[in-house]
């Protein structure tokens, strides 16, 4: 009975294959599916208890692993089945081929999972309050990446199958530099944002200044920044303008270097040009939050002798600014009126070379002229 069975499925074919060698091969392929399987999620749970201790790569890790195809380890493994098996050459050939097509495929399956998730931690990490601008660049820097991935594998699939993407490669090219060029001041846009959000020259709620504007930051979008004027308007700039001009961030102060300057008149007593920088220093050092730093009389101006003094504010508020300096200005006012220092009034001296006649007297003496005519 066993014989007769055993004949049976060696005389039995299919597609030219006896039955047997069939049933070997499936087994095979079962074996394979079932042994790889169990390598792989024996190798999750070591990666995980490894992750446990070294942190975020071994995190990284089993997420990747976890993204392991069944369909495409059991299509690898019946791969290996149908080796087994006395095929026809042509037939090897394409087993080699969908070889490299299922290899590629899982590999892209692992690079895209890194990827999003190497992207998500990135802007996770350098997120600011902005959720909606840090959203709209993580899914453009994840969809371009994706496209750039499976552009590349399915390349290689076609290549590895036989087809010529010679052809199609420079079709893409072209097609790619006509697009660019069509688009080239939106992407100059999306790509200036996705510089800021890496760089973070500014963010939002700083006040910045570029060139003539000023203004605070409200909003970072994928093609345009909107800055809050002081004037109250709304000021929209394109990113790649922002980026390619000099940014002054004011928010990122942290102690303000002030200079002002002030000129006592001429007829000042010498006495009294000799005690404004003592009087500025001590003017300047009782504030509070400041650090004087110097005080001296520049030089012999046309109509005033000119004082230039220097002191830093620890902290960057403009206002505390402009409160202390009022206070150092009216200080300034009252010791100098008590040791007769004198400010300087601007003043213009006007030099008259000559006079015209008075239109009077032109009349009169044309007057007595026609009397005399007469």
């Amino acid at each position: 009975m066993n014989e007769r069975f055993l004949d049976l499925l060696t005389t039995t074919t299919l597609f030219g294959i006896s039955v047997l060698n069939l049933l070997l091969a499936l087994g095979v392929s079962i074996l394979i599916f079932v042994v790889v399987r169990w390598a792989i999620s024996f190798l999750l749970r070591r990666v995980r208890n490894w992750s446990g201790r070294d942190g975020q790569f071994g995190q990284v890790l089993v997420k990747v692993l976890e993204g392991t195809s069944n369909f495409l380890l059991l299509l690898a493994a019946l791969l290996v089945g149908l080796s087994v098996l006395d095929l026809p050459q042509r037939w090897l050939e394409r087993v080699g081929s969908l070889w490299f097509v299922v290899a590629a495929l899982q590999i892209g399956l692992w690079i895209n999972r890194a990827i999003a998730l190497g992207l998500s931690r990135y802007f996770a990490r350098h997120a600011t309050s902005n959720t909606y601008q840090g959203s709209a660049l993580a899914t453009l820097s994840l969809w371009g990446a994706r496209v750039l991935l499976w552009s590349v594998v399915l390349l290689a699939m076609l290549s590895n199958l036989g087809v010529n993407i010679t052809a199609f490669v420079a079709s893409l090219g072209v097609g790619g530099i006509a697009v660019a060029l069509a688009v080239q001041n939106v992407l100059g846009d999306l790509f200036a944002s996705l510089s800021i959000a890496v760089d973070k020259p500014f963010e939002v709620g700083d006040f910045i200044v570029i060139g003539p504007l000023a203004g605070t930051v409200e909003h970072i979008g994928l093609k345009t920044t909107r800055i809050r004027s002081l004037g109250g308007e709304q000021i929209v700039m394109a990113n790649a303008g922002m980026i390619s001009s000099t940014i002054q961030n004011y928010k990122r102060l942290q102690e303000r270097r002030i200079v002002f300057e002030f000129g006592l008149s001429y007829d000042t007593p010498t006495e009294a040009v000799k005690k404004a920088p003592g009087i500025v220093e001590e003017a300047i050092k009782a504030q509070g939050q400041v650090r004087f730093d110097r005080a001296h009389l520049r030089g012999f101006g046309k109509e005033a002798l000119e004082f230039e003094c220097v002191y830093i504010v620890l902290d960057p508020g403009y206002n505390l600014y402009m409160d202390i300096q009022q206070a150092i200005n009216f200080q300034l006012l009252e010791r100098f009126a008590k040791v007769g220092a004198k400010f300087a009034v601007p003043a213009r001296a006007i030099k008259v070379t000559s006079l015209p006649e008075a239109s009077n007297q032109v009349g009169q003496g044309a007057g007595g002229a026609r009397a005399r005519d007469s």
